[in-house]
């Protein structure tokens, strides 16, 4: 934590004893409590009102998702979140997951085209 405490350029999250189904469960029912108690108007809940009961509210949704082990699922991680995430698979397993192993996870992200949903246009 010392070494890395000026750092600004990357947000490295570990999410422990963590269920993206139960995150979601659990901003939908702050969010009814608030419209029972008259706090917010049903039709006026909208992404950013979501997000905003999220565990992750205030922070930006990863760009990268790293997912080791050869595993090709997110196995209730962010699901959320990773909407427009990069996935990257790799076969190596999570206390062999080294520096090299990061730098070709980032080698292949930078060859990727973010559209974020939207089509590609034509030429």
């Amino acid at each position: 934590m010392e070494a890395t405490r000026s750092n600004q350029g990357i947000r490295f999250t570990i999410a422990k004893n963590y269920g993206g189904r139960q995150e979601i469960v659990q901003a939908c029912q702050a969010i009814a409590q608030k419209a029972q108690q008259g706090l917010v108007d049903p039709m006026d809940i909208d992404i950013e009102t979501f997000e905003a009961h999220l565990y992750t509210a205030g922070t930006c949704d990863p760009d990268l998702l790293i997912r080791t082990s050869g595993e090709m699922r997110l196995s209730n991680y962010l699901l959320w979140q990773t909407a427009y995430a990069e996935l990257y698979i790799t076969d190596t397993l999570w206390p062999d997951f080294n520096r090299h192993e990061f730098h070709q996870a980032l080698k292949a992200y930078q060859k990727r085209d973010r559209r974020f949903g939207a089509l590609k246009e034509s030429p």
